[in-house]
């Protein structure tokens, strides 16, 4: 019994070191302001370091090895909260600006509102708009996926609709620097931070429906215009907040879709949280299931009247894209807004 006892807790040990080597060496490698052959080097022995305390576990020498590894890991633990999220920067043109807003009474005053005319996903002519919308007038929620890696993956975008036609739509995007890009992994390691944008529709949608192709599915979400106001708000308040303060961007925890899911539970707590917040290109199947999408129709028949890109790119991005993109999409009971 004590020999399968102690198996067990050097199994576990033995995990523990080794995801935190894990960590601890790509945190080195992605976030130190060092030239290649340093960060190798340091990673590298961080990661060496971690091995051989795994190799040693079973002899009287472990617990020297688990005091330096501990120490080390300490050190880069110190060192990573001391990161901060800088405020300026060189950013990439389309995530330049932070989106702020003001409410006076029912007017809703957005600044910075992006409205960029895509010709490829590299060029565009760049606009920032002011805009004001009465919050009486809200009437729908929308949710955009754009999906760019197979089923699993999207990104997401939520549209409010107003009477007459309106559409403000927003994305919680990467904020890259000038000719960087996106990466799952190191955004993990603080390498980025996170930026809301609110954009016109022939902006933030039209850019993945016609200038990349990628594949984008519409659904129109079943909600009351008293809850939409409460969202549209709720994005107003993280946007002035992080104006202030920036925040890391972070694949698992600080995305697109688990930011949606934090400001939907500011005011609905009881709303789960589901392993599809991960694999968020399942996340309307998750909408059906909360009872949010078209109980007439299942999920697949959603995703195909949905399928917005075919026809977007055969109309053009035109003053009507967001009506044209929604014809023949079923809109919930209480959307009183014609398409």
């Amino acid at each position: 019994m004590f020999r399968i006892i102690k198996a067990i807790v050097i199994a576990a040990v033995a995990l523990a070191v080794a995801l935190a080597t894990a960590w601890g060496a790509m945190a080195l490698w992605y976030r130190l302001p060092l030239d290649d052959v340093w960060r190798w080097l340091l990673a590298g022995g961080f990661a060496l370091l971690g091995l051989m305390v795994i190799l040693t576990l079973r002899r009287r020498s472990a617990l020297r090895g688990l005091t330096t590894f501990a120490l080390a890991l300490a050190a880069i633990i110190l060192w990573w909260s001391s990161l901060t999220p800088p405020a300026t920067g060189n950013w990439a043109p389309d995530v330049a600006r932070q989106v702020t807003g003001t409410v006076e009474g029912n007017q809703l005053t957005l600044t910075n509102v992006r409205n960029f005319s895509w010709q490829t996903p590299e060029e565009f002519t760049a606009a920032w708009e002011t805009r004001s919308y009465d919050l009486d007038r809200i009437k729908t929620v929308d949710l955009f996926m754009s999906y760019w890696a197979g089923p699993q993956m999207a990104h997401m975008i939520v549209s409010f609709g107003f009477e007459g036609g309106e559409h403000v739509a927003w994305s919680a995007e990467v904020r890259r620097k000038e000719g960087g890009g996106f990466s799952p992994i190191a955004d993990l390691f603080k390498s980025n931070t996170l930026v809301l944008i609110a954009a016109d529709e022939r902006d933030v949608v039209a850019t993945r429906t016609n200038a990349r192709g990628e594949n984008v599915q519409l659904f129109r979400i079943d909600v009351s215009p008293e809850t939409a106001r409460t969202l549209l708000l709720e994005y107003v308040d993280a946007a002035n907040t992080l104006a202030a303060q920036p925040q890391w961007y972070n694949s698992l925890t600080a995305n697109c879709s688990s930011v949606v899911m934090g400001l939907i539970r500011r005011f609905a707590p009881d709303v789960p949280l589901d392993w599809r917040l991960l694999a968020n290109g399942y996340l309307p199947d998750y909408a059906w299931e909360q009872g949010v999408l078209d109980q007439s129709y299942s999920v697949e028949e959603l995703r195909a009247l949905g399928s917005i890109t075919p026809i977007a790119q055969a109309h053009g991005v035109t003053p009507d894209y967001s009506a044209v993109i929604r014809d023949g999409v079923p809109a919930p009971a209480l959307d009183n807004v014609g398409s």
